[in-house]
């Protein structure tokens, strides 16, 4: 397919699958693309791993190691693949800590938490996807402003690819109620404050009562790490 091609079947299927179940949209991406289609995860949960897993076993899940995650966080992408029937990739940044300090100095995330997002998310982010057509995301419509527009398959114009995002039009209530009665996996982090978890650096505990993502990069206006706008 040229590159017009999937454009339009992104926007085709995004206005036809609006209503489908998120299974239905992972059947459908996974009947389209196949082994051309990826699941990113950032192991705040299984839950994208789980439907996946539940439509097309041994679907390729792609997980960031930006060393700098909680050890929760390793601890739970390391438990998905243990649980669930998927084939996880890992993708490290071509820069280790280390080598980030040596190069642009110490704690770059607090100094420029852009410039330390790109290096170690977005640039990784592009060559985890780079053999794949399509990749889906767990977005949702409720978490933020800046994702009330997602669609539930749109056309990623930023990498000339098709992103499906099944749960988007799921609320915090659906993932909680989906999470207990199938008793999917949980970053135990999540039940210590952390509603959103990013690296260890810039995410803290929230308090009762605030936005979920407003432990992110806290005291900044920065909202997102860059891969999904």
């Amino acid at each position: 397919m040229t590159v017009t091609d999937l454009q339009g079947l992104a926007e085709r299927a995004g206005r036809e699958l609006e209503t489908a179940s998120a299974q239905d949209v992972l059947r459908w991406a996974i009947g389209t693309f196949g082994d051309a289609f990826v699941i990113t995860c950032s192991m705040g949960d299984g839950l994208l791993a789980a439907l996946s897993a539940s439509v097309a076993p041994g679907v390729d899940v792609l997980f960031l190691d930006t060393g700098y995650h909680f050890a929760e966080t390793i601890g739970t992408r390391d438990a998905v693949g243990q649980v669930y029937d998927v084939n996880i990739r890992t993708m490290l940044p071509l820069l280790t800590v280390a080598q980030q300090d040596a190069e642009h100095g110490p704690r770059l995330h607090d100094r420029d938490p852009n410039a330390c997002c790109a290096i170690r998310k977005v640039e990784p982010l592009a060559r985890g996807l780079a053999p794949y057509t399509a990749w889906a995301s767990g977005v949702r419509r409720d978490e933020s402003p800046t994702r009330a527009d997602a669609g539930v398959v749109e056309w990623d114009a930023k990498r000339s690819m098709v992103k499906v995002n099944p749960i988007a039009t799921w609320t915090q209530a659906d993932v909680d109620a989906y999470l207990q009665a199938n008793g999917v996996l949980v970053n135990p982090l999540t039940y210590d404050g952390y509603p959103s978890i990013g690296c260890a650096p810039c995410t803290r505990r929230v308090a009762p009562g605030e936005d979920p993502r407003s432990g992110r990069w806290a005291g900044t206006a920065k909202t997102e790490c860059g891969l999904h706008v």
